[in-house]
């Protein structure tokens, strides 16, 4: 058996395909019809839609396969996305990659595989629509790999969807659905790991006299130029979020208290480079809460954005 290689953009593969929030999500219609369409196109007895992760391809959908994931060491998407061409294994016995491959000498007995690589918008390979079967196959016609391509470009255009449904199209931050589910996720690690992570709740002083000052216009620049400081004030890991209006909030994994304010006074200082350097005629500020996730009182992430909501208000009430 021959283990996939790793891409020489991993770093930046993996970059976008965790912000895409659509890893450990539910199964989906939208993507269970593709497969399903895709089984029956081919004949096969398995179809997935396979996002590979750092060590891990998991599937978004699958149909005829009882697991939702395999190590990616053993994945057949993980060669398939090493290039842009359609992968086609006609028996996975006579390719050295494969032969004594786990998933070919035992369950689920892949014998015939044929892969082609899903993008996201920016280009990276993240995954695979593939279909499997245990019997051999002599060749694949170029309608069929025409057909499976056409397929493909169906799952990127969902993938896509679902990411616009979790960003917020302002500041190109995560929205409030997208970091729910990115920081369910993470908590959910964090209590089974027994590390630490910090929540801190951000709200933009005296936004309304920025827009009643300058204008709509004006204060969405605001808006952006707060959320670039987020972006530079934050560890590219720690999850960013505008929440809504002048709200915004960051979770930092394997963070205490005392990291999460050392981002906080990262952000007072780079928030108002703009208006050091004459690109803006007024100040940004905020009030901030910051909260160190306890497993026993935060039981979902909404207990935890709430208590940083209160201790927000109370930094905000001192400011006023």
């Amino acid at each position: 058996m021959i283990e996939p290689e790793i891409p020489d953009c991993e770093a930046t593969r993996l970059d976008t395909l965790v912000g895409l929030n659509i890893l450990d999500t539910p199964a989906e219609e939208r993507f269970d019809r593709l497969t399903r369409v895709s089984r029956h196109l081919f004949g096969t007895s398995m179809a997935m839609v396979s996002l590979v992760d750092r060590d891990r391809q998991w599937f978004k959908s699958c149909i005829g396969v009882t697991v939702r994931e395999t190590p990616r060491a053993i994945s057949f998407c993980g060669h398939a996305i090493l290039n842009d061409e359609v992968m086609v294994v006609p028996d996975a016995l006579k390719d050295a990659r494969f032969v004594d491959n786990p998933l070919v000498c035992g369950e689920p007995n892949v014998r015939f595989y044929i892969g082609c690589p899903i993008r996201a918008t920016n280009g990276m390979r993240i995954g695979v629509l593939c279909l499997v079967d245990t019997s051999p196959r002599s060749g694949v016609s170029a309608q069929e790999i025409e057909a499976l391509r056409d397929l493909a470009l169906l799952v990127e255009r969902e993938i896509a969807l679902v990411h616009m449904a979790t960003e917020d199209e302002l500041t190109g931050l995560s929205n409030r659905r997208g970091f729910a589910l990115h920081a369910e996720k993470c908590l959910n690690v964090c209590r089974r790991r027994d590390l630490p992570a910090s929540l801190v709740f951000v709200d933009i002083n005296k936004f309304k006299q920025i827009n009643d000052t300058h204008g709509h216009a004006e204060g969405d620049r605001a808006l952006v130029d707060f959320a670039d400081g987020m972006r530079t004030a934050f560890r590219t890991s720690d999850h960013t979020v505008r929440l809504g209006g002048d709200e915004f909030a960051a979770l930092l994994v394997d963070s205490n208290r005392e990291v999460a304010m050392d981002a906080v006074k990262r952000l007072s200082e780079v928030v108002n480079r703009p208006s050091r350097a004459g690109e803006r005629d007024y100040d940004i500020h905020f009030s901030y809460g910051v909260v160190e996730y306890d497993p026993q009182r935060h039981i979902s992430v909404q207990a935890l954005l709430a208590e940083g909501d209160t201790l927000m208000y109370l930094h905000k009430a001192a400011y006023d």
